[in-house]
């Protein structure tokens, strides 16, 4: 990899990055947004996580929405300046090597590809919030009599179930070709943008209530601070506002991707900003009581069947499921080309098998079945546990917020030293235009962005029982954010140090009078 730069560029050829064009650019515009958008799915995260946040923090939990909205959109401003300058795969690993150093952005990398196999996995489980609601015949553990809900056994049983059926087919999607992907987010996003709509305006039209329902704390029924009971509650939000960098995963695979791909990072996040808002909003008002617990158990799904009716109420969670699809997908994809990047890089074993790409599909096939494979591991371990989802999408998006910090410090660092010389030049686009460039304001955005990601890591890895033991009583299912990720940091430290003594223990048997490769610049 050679060494990170800030000096202004033109648009580079295909090798310009040191790797041979392998990948099928078939990515427009449009499916650029939509692999962005599809990932953050707010149909998907919001029906899944709208009754956990209310029961944390009663109606006014909408405000954590403008808050962490707010702080991922500095996060995704800085994205953008960097998918300008370096559109290759695998982003979060390829922009903190280049902006730190290869060590640092293995260890980014690493965490990176944990916390989306685990995304794919919380993503999957999601199917379980909308499927028995449409037809209680999708209620295969127990029966059609057992209890749906995320957080009762059979419930959380059926999610697992449920959630592999739904691995299989988005993994053969994905190993079918980048086109067919792009097709399939493309439709599934038009679709799901079509239902926000619908759904807003509905829901608008049949209000209960008025929007000063956010100023309440109505339905909170906690004791004690409500501001920690607003922080638990902002995981709804923190959980929905991630991904938008999927667009840069597909830079090598998209047109012009220095031209679409900072847009198309920002377009992601601000639509979906707008309209989770108004979802809320429109389903606080319209919910038939916010105090009978229906709202908190039931969520956004009892909401459309109680105001629509089951016909019209069941067929636009249809759309919700073509939503989830969508979105378990795009999370694949974006897992399978971070693991394709540093497998190319030699930095993860059998990465000779890993960073193989289909000559027919264009794409990294095997990489695509393992993330597929690991997300179904995550499910099947846990099948007993009842707080599966709840720690599972703390867990994974925790991990998510660490890999982003992994990319903005060190562009943090990379600013201050050249403050003197210039705050981060920029070069031009595919068509001669100017790079997206934050310029003299990239500084502050920086470390407001900075601050927000470490206090979001503080507060999802806090260890809540409410969120990671529901059981009350199991003291390492409530640490488990912070032990599975000691874990795992310690699981790649020895396997990174062991590959590089191994590495030196070669060299060193190196003849004397071997003249060494020159170091790249």
């Amino acid at each position: 990899m050679s060494a990170p730069s800030l000096a202004p560029v033109s648009p580079p050829p295909a090798h310009h990055f040191g790797y041979k064009q392998e990948l099928h650019r078939g990515v427009g515009t449009f499916a650029s947004f939509a692999a962005g958008f599809s990932f953050v799915s707010i149909l998907t995260t919001v029906f899944q996580l709208f009754g956990l946040g209310f029961a944390l923090g009663g109606s006014t939990f909408f405000w954590a929405w403008p808050l962490v909205f707010a702080g991922q959109l500095l996060v995704a401003l800085c994205f953008a300046e960097l998918a300008a300058r370096w559109p290759v795969s695998g982003v979060i690993f390829q922009w903190s090597s280049r902006l730190a150093n290869t060590t640092t952005g293995w260890f980014v990398g690493w965490i990176m590809i944990i916390g989306q196999i685990l995304t794919v996995a919380a993503a999957a489980i999601a199917v379980q919030a909308v499927l028995p609601s449409i037809w209680s015949g999708f209620q295969i553990v127990g029966g059609s009599g057992a209890d749906p809900s995320l957080a009762s056994p059979t419930g959380a049983q059926n999610a697992v179930l449920l959630g592999i059926i739904l691995l299989v087919f988005t993994t053969a999607v994905n190993i079918l070709g980048i086109r067919q992907m792009a097709i399939s987010t493309s439709i599934g996003v038009s679709v799901e943008i079509i239902g926000v709509i619908v759904l807003v305006a509905i829901l608008f039209f049949l209000p209960e209530r008025g929007p000063s329902v956010i100023f309440h704390t109505e339905g909170w029924s906690g004791t004690g601070s409500y501001f920690s009971a607003f922080l638990a509650s902002s995981l709804m939000a923190a959980y929905v506002m991630v991904g938008f960098d999927s667009a840069g995963e597909l830079a090598e695979e998209t047109h012009s991707p220095r031209k679409t791909t900072p847009k198309t990072i920002l377009r992601a996040l601000i639509i979906s900003g707008i309209g989770g808002a108004l979802l809320i909003l429109a389903a606080l008002m319209a919910a038939p009581s916010l105090t009978d617990g229906n709202l908190a158990t039931g969520g956004l799904a009892w909401v459309l069947t109680e105001r629509l009716g089951d016909v019209l109420g069941r067929l636009l969670l249809c759309c919700v499921a073509v939503a989830v699809f969508v979105c378990t997908l795009a999370v694949q994809t974006s897992g399978a080309r971070m693991m394709y990047s540093m497998a190319r890089e030699k930095a993860l074993p059998f990465h000779k098998q890993l960073a193989k790409v289909s000559p027919r599909t264009g794409t990294p096939i095997i990489t695509s079945i393992v993330v597929g494979l690991g997300a179904m591991i995550a499910l099947a371990v846990n099948i007993n546990q009842s707080a599966i989802f709840t720690a599972l999408a703390s867990l994974c998006i925790g991990m998510l917020y660490l890999a982003y910090l992994g990319v903005t410090l060190p562009l943090l660092f990379t600013r201050i030293k050249h403050l003197k010389t210039d705050h981060f030049p920029s070069g031009v686009d595919e068509d001669g235009v100017p790079q997206f460039s934050l310029g003299k304001f990239g500084i502050a955005i920086n470390v407001v962005a900075v601050l927000y990601q470490i206090g979001m890591i503080v507060n999802l890895m806090w260890p809540r029982p409410e969120i990671y033991d529901l059981t009350g009583g199991t003291w390492w299912l409530q640490w488990s954010a912070l032990l599975f990720t000691g874990i795992c940091l310690l699981g790649g430290a020895a396997y990174f140090f062991l590959r590089r003594l191994h590495r030196t223990i070669e060299l060193a048997h190196i003849p004397h009078t071997h003249v060494p490769a020159p170091v790249p610049a």
